[in-house]
């Protein structure tokens, strides 16, 4: 099976949950164990958070290209594969810094590394912005819940 779905979001709180309850809805359908689909919705949450809150040019984000974000799921085979693209200033290098337990910031993405099997974080080229991928093998439920119509 292959389904794949991109949701171009205003830089809103709101728009958080509504990219992840697109994600589990979709994984419920085609039939992805929960405990799975759960860990792939808490990443992209995360995600869609740092989107949210760093993912616009300036103070406020003004102008189109800051007031939204962009979300891209796969599913295909056996692999999801979900990438979050913004157009903010980016990540200030290819590897981040190790963030200690405590710190206020940086949390949100070492649990998508530790929640997913691979993870990539990158800055878009040419236009700008920073641009988070990642992917997990998938299990299956018993019986799937793909309804037929």
């Amino acid at each position: 099976m292959s389904i794949w779905w991109s949701l171009h979001l205003r830089r809103e709180a709101a728009s958080v949950p509504l990219a992840r309850r697109l994600l589990l809805g979709t994984m419920e359908t085609a039939g992805v164990d929960p405990d799975v689909s759960y860990e792939l919705s808490v990443a992209l949450t995360e995600a869609c958070a740092n989107a949210v809150e760093h993912g616009g040019r300036g103070s406020e984000g003004a102008g189109p290209a800051g007031a939204a974000y962009r979300v891209t799921a796969y599913l295909d085979g056996e692999t999801c594969r979900i990438e979050v693209a913004d157009s903010g200033p980016g990540f200030p290098g290819v590897e981040l810094p190790a963030a200690p337990s405590d710190a206020e910031h940086g949390r949100g993405l070492r649990l998508i590394e530790e929640l997913a099997d691979h993870v990539q974080f990158g800055n878009r080229s040419g236009r700008g912005g920073a641009v988070v991928s990642f992917d997990k093998i998938l299990k299956w439920k018993d019986s799937p819940s793909l309804l037929l119509a």
